[in-house]
């Protein structure tokens, strides 16, 4: 029998939706699989909540990051805000879970938290007889990740397994496969003739400059860093769904400027990738998986606190990329690392060595051979996971 599988995905910021993407795609190609269906949990939801998901987390992102990142911490401890979350979000996600049980998929797949945490109080009440998998769309692991009932999760690097292991979650329910990415992002290309075609010259050192699918990156004070640059580069400057960002940017350089070629929203991110030498950016999970399928060394500019600080972490120890903690050394630190082919190339080759470009079949292959039967997380095995954890952060603080 051939499976249904639904993917959920949450459209806060636009990393989860991404994952759910490469994941359908993945999916609709194999025999095993009939009907694969991928939703916005947030559409079957109200505006009020649908804002506080999406539009809050934009605003905050802009405004307050510094308390995205107090909040990233404060509750990222085992269960913490599992009662209240839970019903907050059973208050307002009754057509999800009407629509859920109507589909009655064999296999789920989530790519956000809230929606995992729905499907897992269906099956611990017997209301959804589902196989539930959960893929974390960051290099690190936030508590609110967890889920009392599941079957299996899908982490990017294999210290995020340790990290799971040793908080008591089976070694043998976490599968260590990478963040799924569109497969687009590995199929080879010309390199030269793709920068033909987008008006670019086929041997300067080429940066790619992103604000994010959003726009709300500092691309413009980036730019007006750039024009500082010694090297003869050429910038792509990809604006996002921005309308505002991109006439400042256009506004910095003009429209007739050879260095710089400004985009707004794009889908052709797997090219710009591709025919970029260095991209300078935040270190999103979907964005960090993408560049290093594409062999991309990153410059970190702005990373917001809480997960994209752990994942800036990850890629400074591993090589692949430099930050930028003060906007005044972005010219330099480009220079130096431009001066340096030789360095470039190493870092290509490290970001090429870390990437998973294979992390949805991974995730896909996985699901459809698996038979795992639900686990479901004791009252004391709860315990011993916060035990765990609050000795880690013990340990952090002395």
């Amino acid at each position: 029998m051939k499976k249904r599988v639904l993917i959920m995905s949450t459209s806060a910021g636009t990393g989860h939706v991404r994952a759910g993407e490469a994941l359908t795609k993945v999916f609709e190609e194999h025999p095993m699989v009939g009907e694969v269906l991928h939703s916005d949990a947030l559409d079957f939801t109200n505006k009020v909540f649908r804002d506080f998901y999406s539009k809050l987390y934009a605003r905050l992102v802009q405004t307050a990051p510094e308390f995205l990142g107090w909040w990233y911490k404060q509750s990222d401890e085992p269960w913490k805000t599992d009662g209240m979350r839970l019903m907050l979000d059973r208050l307002n996600t009754g057509p999800l879970v009407k629509f859920i049980r109507r589909f009655n998929p064999h296999i789920t797949v989530c790519t956000h938290f809230m929606p995992a945490g729905i499907i897992s109080h269906l099956i611990a009440k017997n209301l959804l007889n589902a196989h539930l998998s959960i893929v974390v769309t960051d290099l690190d692991f936030h508590a609110m990740w967890l889920s009392r009932v599941f079957h299996r999760y899908f982490v990017a690097i294999a210290e995020t397994k340790v990290h799971l292991e040793e908080l008591g979650l089976p070694k043998d329910r976490i599968t260590v496969s990478g963040i799924p990415i569109d497969p687009e992002f590995v199929t080879p290309i010309d390199r030269v003739a793709t920068r033909f075609d987008y008006g670019l010259h086929p041997t300067r050192p080429t940066l790619l400059l992103s604000a994010g699918a959003l726009g709300v990156g500092p691309a413009e004070f980036v730019v007006e860093r750039l024009k500082n640059l010694r090297s003869k580069a050429q910038t792509i400057v990809v604006c996002g769904r921005s309308p505002e960002t991109r006439d400042r940017v256009l506004q910095l350089v003009g429209r007739n400027n050879d260095s710089f070629k400004v985009f707004g929203y794009t889908n052709r991110m797997p090219d710009l990738m591709k025919i970029s030498d260095l991209f300078i950016g935040k270190p999103g999970g979907l964005t960090t998986a993408e560049a290093l399928a594409c062999g991309l060394p990153m410059v970190i500019v702005s990373p917001i606190p809480g997960q994209e600080e752990r994942n800036s972490d990850h890629l400074l120890e591993d090589g692949v990329a430099v930050k930028c903690n003060e906007m005044t050394t972005v010219p330099y630190k480009i220079d130096t690392l431009l001066d340096d082919p030789i360095r470039i190339e190493q870092m290509r080759r490290k970001a090429f060595a870390l990437s998973r470009p294979d992390a949805a079949r991974t995730v896909v292959e996985t699901l459809v051979a698996d038979e795992v039967s639900a686990l479901e997380v004791s009252d004391d095995e709860a315990e011993a996971i916060t035990i765990a954890a609050s000795k880690e952060r013990d340990g952090k603080t002395r």
